[in-house]
């Protein structure tokens, strides 16, 4: 923290009590929704007991809070990073703790998430407050962005380009990177634009992709052509910003099943797959039993394993350990030793993460429940795992997908 260019705000006052010149420092009072920023608050007694609390506002209007309580140390200070509270809405140290560990005001947090920003290109604040001996002594807030300076975005439409979307581009003037077509599962609607927005201030453009759920689009996941993917793929190859030799599909759930087909189907356009919660084999449509998921060429896609045989660039696949949903790390295992048995010579691996379950992606510090009210159905599902298992998973997965885009562009 000694090299850190800290921020701090505190309050003042005559009192001689020690914890008046208490202050929260920090080293990045704005940045990117999925980067960490490191808190510390300083000027307290040693061993003095402080509660920092968290609150922010989400896109529904829910307030959230997270709190935890430290002792501080000998030198009368609190760093987030290495301090374990000693009460809270989370247990361990944990720099980034009081943002996905935060709470609604009301309901269930195990039953529902922090809803981003309808536009992703809209901030949110995170409020933090220090306070001991019940007395409030500093506060600071934060911005959380999800457009770095010069991205841009343009909402698609199926009238005008033929899919229903938005497409997130790096500054005017960047030069050619890999890109990524981004979709969710069986929640339907466009659920991956903020990862979209993401991954364009990282210097990637990225296309947030829907396919059903939406006006125009079909109700259900039924009888989806691949080709509406290649669509959405070459318009994406198309943008300057683009390295059209690169184009990754990240597909979330029951969407990894498309991003699977696209890589292996169309390998001169689709150049791998990042999966997350992935399954290995074609499911039948959704939520109705016995209809069709996918086509292609007009046909259906018979349910079974997935081929990967023609597979022409990376795949990384990640799943939580203690996925209830359905088997996502067998699965992401078996699609990692199917690549091995045909020799594919393309990097690909399998990141399993303990006590993470089906919620393991994408970006992290968002917090989310782990038994959700699926939008579709109505009914509570349990996907398994913890929500500090899946915000570990998310803090050491998101990197890795972006360290994979980077090995690309050299």
């Amino acid at each position: 923290m000694a090299a850190l260019a800290l921020v701090s705000v505190g309050t003042t006052g005559c009192s001689e009590d020690p914890s008046s010149r208490a202050v929260i420092e920090v080293d990045a009072p704005a940045a990117l929704a999925d980067q960490a920023v490191h808190i510390r608050i300083a000027g307290l007694s040693p061993g003095e007991d402080v509660t920092v609390n968290s609150q922010t506002v989400d896109a529904r209007g829910q307030q959230w809070h997270g709190q935890a309580t430290f002792r501080a140390d000998a030198h009368g200070l609190v760093v987030l990073d290495t301090a374990p509270p000693t009460s809270g809405t989370y247990q361990s140290a944990d720099g980034m703790g009081l943002f996905w560990s935060m709470k609604p005001q009301t309901g269930d947090p195990e039953r529902t998430s922090f809803f981003p920003p309808v536009s992703p290109q809209h901030t949110y604040d995170v409020t933090l407050t220090a306070a001991a001996h019940g007395h409030q002594l500093a506060s600071r807030t934060l911005t959380r962005e999800w457009f770095k300076a010069g991205v841009t975005s343009k909402k698609l439409t199926l009238a005008a380009d033929k899919v229903s979307g938005e497409l997130f581009l790096p500054a005017p003037g960047t030069p050619r990177h890999p890109a990524v077509l981004v979709f969710g599962g069986s929640e339907g609607g466009n659920s991956e634009a903020p990862a979209a927005a993401l991954l364009a201030s990282h210097g990637y453009p990225a296309l947030a992709l829907g396919y059903f759920g939406l006006p125009g689009l079909p109700d259900a996941l039924e009888n989806i052509p691949l080709e509406y993917f290649t669509a959405a793929a070459s318009l994406l190859a198309a943008q300057t910003e683009v390295d059209p030799s690169h184009i990754l599909a990240m597909g979330y759930s029951r969407g990894s099943e498309a991003a699977l087909l696209l890589a292996d189907d169309y390998p001169d356009l689709i150049h791998g797959a990042v999966i997350y919660s992935p399954s290995a084999q074609v499911n039948g449509g959704f939520p109705a039993h016995g209809t069709t998921a996918w086509t292609k060429d007009g046909k259906a896609i018979a349910q079974g394993p997935i081929p990967l045989d023609h597979v022409s660039g990376p795949v990384m696949t990640i799943a939580g350990a203690d996925d209830q949903l359905w088997t996502s790390p067998l699965w992401a295992r078996q699609i990692v030793q199917e690549l091995d048995t045909d020799h594919d010579p393309c990097p690909h691996q399998a990141l399993i993460f303990p006590n993470a379950g089906h919620g393991v992606g994408t970006y992290p510090y968002l917090a989310a429940g782990t038994r959700p009210v699926h939008p579709v159905t109505g009914r509570e599902i349990n996907l398994g795992g913890t929500r500090a298992g899946n915000a570990a998973a998310q803090e050491a997965g998101w990197p890795k997908v972006l360290a994979l885009l980077a090995s690309l562009d050299r």
